[in-house]
């Protein structure tokens, strides 16, 4: 954690969270890796004029690994029964290891740092039978701290034996955690471990109960897909059963439990999630362009669920850029219910993301809060005419990318380069490896 201070002067807003906006002229103070309320006098000046402040952007659900399969033949607009098999076959063609678990990670990671992502969960489900899952669980970690981003890994399954993901999950929570660490969270708030299946379309009730024994042990948050395409119909066809009958049945609908996608949810099931306190993550810019559903938002958050946002992985979305997916998440929003504003969905992609997370530090800019913050310059040509500048951030400049990124009070992106590491470096470094294994 940085001990410089930093005080941003000049911005034309500042979003702190919960409704609250600072007006033009207002300060940030941030010191220590957190927000302060006052300013001691020696804090750096950081001239944000023409800028919005932001928290730094939360990726809720994203399979980092996927990052080295991007537009792979077979996988666009495709259904999930098709897609599914398709990625799977590249996985094995390519091989899965740790080697290829840190490049893909340091792409993902980066890029999302260039797009104001400061933290990011990373849903990783791939395991190939024999690998090494602490090396390549680690790997994942290692990419993410060399670059200064925070982030969630969970540690999930995708058909894998239940005995051995279990003992996978032990074995990363006991190398990784301490008996002081709290909700998973670890090295100085830098990373954090979860547990998760990737759904009833692929796991069984064992392993979702031997997953959920190590949350227990261990205090970690619990997060799996849910009621996307195949899902749905899956469970129908195996159980004769809705998947979040399921989940209720396996105790895996309760508040340490988050749920991604959600694209085909009856009211009643709304109900039952808000009941049980489990919160939400939507993933547009997955499930709208392979057809695989919309969320129903606005009904979710009128019923009292906590609803993040995330890209997914680079085999549906091709993106790890949240803004565009928080932008999207609210232009289609209105097809399926109320539109949602720029503000909530704003507050998606920080607070209610952090929800999802038990992270209460991150996602706002109130005093106490985790330093991490993103200054989006709203002076040139594509901000020109617009009357609100906190909407103008996703109704204008598609694509937009952030001047600068703080993560817990340090400087990760400056004039929208990345300070921590040589973004072409980065790619060319997953290129060559899936050059050397046949891919491209």
């Amino acid at each position: 954690m940085s001990s410089t201070g930093y005080r941003f002067t000049g911005a034309v807003a500042i979003v702190i969270g919960g409704g609250v906006e600072l007006a033009a002229g207002a300060e940030l103070i941030i010191r220590d890796g957190v927000v302060h309320e006052h300013a001691r006098g020696d804090e750096i000046e950081i001239d944000a004029t023409g800028c919005v402040l932001t928290p730094g952007l939360i990726n809720a659900h994203h399979h980092l690994l996927q990052s080295a399969f991007r537009t792979l033949p077979g996988t666009r607009s495709v259904p999930m029964a098709t897609w599914l098999p398709t990625m799977a076959a590249a996985y094995s063609r390519i091989g899965v290891d740790a080697e290829l678990a840190r490049a893909a990670a340091s792409v993902g990671v980066a890029e999302g740092l260039l797009a104001g992502v400061t933290t990011v969960a990373d849903h990783h489900l791939t395991w190939p039978a024999g690998a090494d899952s602490l090396a390549l669980a680690t790997a994942t970690a290692d990419a993410a701290e060399q670059l200064g981003g925070r982030l969630v890994f969970v540690r999930g399954a995708a058909r894998d034996d239940p005995q051995e993901a279990a003992a996978s999950a032990e074995a990363i929570a006991s190398a990784w955690l301490s008996d002081s660490d709290v909700s998973g969270v670890t090295r100085g708030g830098m990373l954090q471990l979860a547990v998760g299946p990737a759904g009833v379309h692929s796991d069984p009730a064992e392993t979702f109960a031997l997953l959920g024994e190590v949350a227990a042990q261990h205090g970690l948050r619990r997060r799996t897909q849910a009621n996307e395409q195949v899902d749905v119909t899956v469970a129908q066809e195996r159980f004769g059963r809705r998947p979040l009958d399921l989940l209720d049945e396996w105790g895996w609908l309760a508040p340490d439990v988050t749920l991604a996608h959600l694209c085909g949810v009856t009211a009643d099931e709304i109900a039952r999630i808000a009941a049980r306190g489990a919160s939400a993550t939507h993933a547009p810019g997955c499930d709208v362009p392979m057809g695989w559903g919309v969320a129903p938002v606005a009904d979710l958050q009128a019923a009292g669920v906590a609803v993040g946002l995330g890209t997914s992985g680079g085999g549906s979305n091709d993106a790890g850029h949240l803004w565009a997916d928080a932008r999207l998440a609210m232009q289609v929003s209105g097809l399926i219910g109320p539109a949602l504003s720029a503000r909530s969905v704003l507050a998606m992609a920080t607070e209610e993301s952090a929800r999802g997370l038990g992270r209460s530090e991150l996602g706002h800019l109130r005093p106490g809060a985790a330093a991490d913050v993103c200054i989006w310059d709203v002076s040139g040509v594509a901000d020109a005419g617009v009357a609100d500048p906190v909407a103008g951030l996703l109704w204008a400049s598609p694509g937009r990318r952030p001047r600068d990124v703080f993560v817990a009070g340090t400087a990760v992106v400056r004039d929208g380069a990345l300070v921590t590491a040589d973004s072409a470096h980065i790619g060319d470094g997953l290129r060559r490896l899936l050059a050397q294994r046949g891919q491209e």
